[in-house]
């Protein structure tokens, strides 16, 4: 039996350019849900940018119940990543936001929106949905800045 794919001609242009990498593929979409894409990841996230968290304690204590061992693995991932970055050690250890942490406000943002129009039960505050529906652009400003100011990352130029 032969292989179908000896003979296409991109299979041998591509052959010695093609390299393999821990990634599933080259979809930005993949890119990201590796990086940052489970939901306890996203929950972190959620904590550092509206709910002030900064240590491990205060992530634990979140309404979803993350386990602890979870909660370690998730925190490394994200500081591995460059999403997070750690401060200290042992009980005295914080955690902030990089700049690269502070670009997901506006997917969060997003999703809160989404969840919104979509969760009946959702326990977004009403009127931050009303605002980020009407004037998402000035909100978004007005957090990102809050969110600079409160994990020492200096606004991009």
């Amino acid at each position: 039996m032969h292989d179908a794919s000896q003979y296409s001609p991109l299979v041998h242009f591509c052959k010695g350019f093609v390299k393999r990498t821990d990634r599933r593929s080259r979809c930005p979409i993949n890119f990201a849900l590796e990086l940052f894409g489970d939901s306890w990841s996203l929950l972190v996230v959620r904590d550092l940018l509206f709910a002030g968290k900064r240590t491990f304690a205060e992530f634990a204590d979140s309404e979803e119940r993350i386990s602890t061992n979870i909660l370690s693995a998730r925190l490394k991932s994200l500081a591995k990543a460059g999403i997070i970055r750690r401060d200290g050690r042992g009980r005295t250890t914080r955690y902030s936001l990089t700049a690269r942490g502070v670009e997901l406000l506006p997917l969060m943002l997003d999703m809160i929106a989404w969840s919104a129009r979509h969760d009946p039960r959702t326990a977004a505050d009403p009127s931050f949905v009303r605002r980020l529906a009407s004037d998402r652009a000035a909100l978004l400003v007005e957090l990102e800045a809050g969110v600079r100011a409160a994990h020492g990352v200096s606004a991009e130029r």
